[in-house]
């Protein structure tokens, strides 16, 4: 993950390049965030085909010409969580979000349209923090929310924990996206270690989660998807040197860092 791990929205120009490549966390690296629309995004390395069923609450953004860019966790009913860089920029009319769609080559589950975005105020970009984001939809969604972790959730953090991520993105650093939702599990990485991979790396915004060898990592294409432990959402896919490279964990938003803003905004009536 030493990029953004959501895609560039290329397709004629019609949404924002909020997911353009990065600089990179890592020192001498270029990074780029792990998302971009208008090209297939690649999935999640290492991982294998998930249920829908069992994890009814990630969803994937598209263009209103349907690519794929980015992941998303439901936050509420008609709120979904996801990744400043997928979405900054965006003009709230050209933006959807599928719900309840295991396969993307398939017409299943719900398409909504989005009608406001919120960004988090304190975002500049994936490699400074404050990488979240939540957008509100036309209607409500009949899948049910995933929890957000809070502060108390410490558990969640503590290094060697395992955590499940998920995404549509690239199976291969460079590769191709997948069609079927990918799952994978990745262990949380010790704040020291992640410092030493990442010079610019804050513990107070983000989290990292991978093996030391490498081999499974979220990856582009996979931006604004879930990180899951305790049934909670504990972090967002923002950013990395590559995809599962050893030495490079994948960093993730540390939602619990950023609840109570979060909650307040699945909270809003608009």
């Amino acid at each position: 993950m030493a990029h953004t791990r959501g895609r560039i929205r290329a397709a004629a120009g019609v949404l924002a390049a909020a997911a353009l490549t990065t600089a990179m966390f890592a020192t001498g690296a270029n990074a780029a965030e792990r998302d971009v629309a208008g090209s297939a995004a690649p999935p999640i390395v290492g991982g294998e085909p998930a249920q829908i069923e069992q994890s009814p609450w990630v969803v994937f953004l598209t263009d209103p010409m349907g690519n794929q860019f980015c992941g998303g966790t439901i936050g509420a009913a008609n709120k979904i969580v996801t990744a400043a860089h997928c979405v900054e920029g965006t003009n709230p009319m050209e933006l959807r979000v599928v719900a309840g769609r295991e396969d993307k080559t398939t017409s299943e589950g719900t398409v909504a349209a989005a009608t406001d975005v919120w960004v988090h105020p304190d975002y500049q970009s994936a490699t400074s923090g404050a990488d979240v984001a939540v957008v509100t939809l036309d209607r409500e969604l009949p899948q049910p929310p995933l929890p957000l972790a809070t502060t108390a959730d410490t558990a969640a953090y503590q290094p060697g924990r395992e955590a499940e991520v998920f995404g549509w993105g690239a199976t291969s650093e460079g590769g191709e996206s997948s069609d079927v939702l990918q799952r994978a599990v990745v262990p949380v990485t010790s704040d020291a270690d992640c410092s030493s991979a990442y010079g610019e790396y804050d513990p107070a915004a983000m989290v990292c989660a991978g093996y030391p060898e490498g081999g499974v990592d979220s990856c582009q294409g996979d931006s604004g998807g879930p990180l899951v432990a305790d049934g909670k959402l504990i972090g967002i896919v923002s950013t990395g040197n590559g995809c599962a490279r050893p030495g490079y964990p994948g960093i993730y938003t540390r939602v619990s860092s950023y609840e109570s803003e979060v909650r307040a905004q699945l909270a809003a009536q608009r």
